[in-house]
């Protein structure tokens, strides 16, 4: 797994998870407005534009994470953030290492799997992913997705990296994930974000995730959609994890 750093290296660590389809830059602006107290580290998940090994499972990346934390930080860090897939891997990291973090913050992440959706990813991907090159068709898709407009080209570029296998092998992970019992026994402060305009089943994750975690906080964020706080509203997002750390 391939790292993209901001800040200076004596301050205190934020690791930041990407989206499923995007990659480091879901987070550049945010992690822009925090590097001069903190040390903003931010993956590159596997099977991503920049990464260096396929995506397999949403386990292994968090593996892979935990395994970076215990060689670069003696074991652990002062808040790791997720969005969606990466919100997922987060989650997967709580459940394996209960310390790992002071603070975590999961931001729409789905823990209700959908096996009807499973079924189709890969039929669908097949027929369609000659499409992702197309720029009509990218623009199209980009806008469904609510991020603004000035990450197109990063969103393009890197879209169109991402191999047939890794995007059918990160949807389907991203479809199928549940939550494990054992995160119950997290001991980091959660705070659980969601969109008031997401749907169903990410809202109702989001309370299922709070439930698990009974000392959490959730948050349903006023007319977002998927993913707008942390890509969005960066400004806004930063300064809400500096509340969260008390700073």
């Amino acid at each position: 797994m391939r790292y993209v750093e901001f800040g200076k290296e004596n301050h205190n660590i934020i690791l930041l998870l990407h989206g499923g389809g995007l990659s480091w830059w879901n987070y550049k602006e945010a992690a822009k407005l925090l590097q001069d107290d903190y040390r903003i580290v931010l993956p590159i998940l596997d099977g991503h534009a920049e990464s260096d090994r396929p995506f397999t499972s949403i386990e292994d990346n968090a593996d892979e994470i935990i395994n970076f934390i215990d060689e670069h930080f003696g074991g652990s860090v002062l808040l790791i953030g997720g969005l969606s897939l990466g919100g997922q891997i987060l989650l997967e990291i709580l459940s394996r290492r209960n310390d790992i973090c002071k603070y975590a913050v999961i931001e729409s992440a789905r823990v209700i799997p959908l096996k009807l959706t499973y079924s189709m990813i890969r039929p669908a991907l097949a027929s369609c992913y000659g499409l992702v090159q197309n720029k009509r068709f990218a623009k199209l898709q980009f806008r469904s997705l609510k991020i603004k407009e000035d990450l197109y080209d990063d969103y393009f570029r890197d879209t169109c990296a991402i191999s047939q296998n890794d995007m059918i092998a990160f949807l389907e992970a991203n479809t199928m994930y549940s939550l494990k019992e054992s995160v119950a026994k997290c001991t980091a402060q959660v705070h659980v974000f969601v969109g008031e305009k997401e749907n169903n089943i990410i809202k109702k994750s989001a309370k299922i995730i709070h439930q698990a975690l009974q000392e959490s906080k959730l948050q349903i964020l006023p007319g977002l959609y998927h993913g707008e706080f942390s890509i969005n509203y960066a400004e806004d997002f930063a300064n809400k994890l500096r509340g969260i750390m008390g700073n």
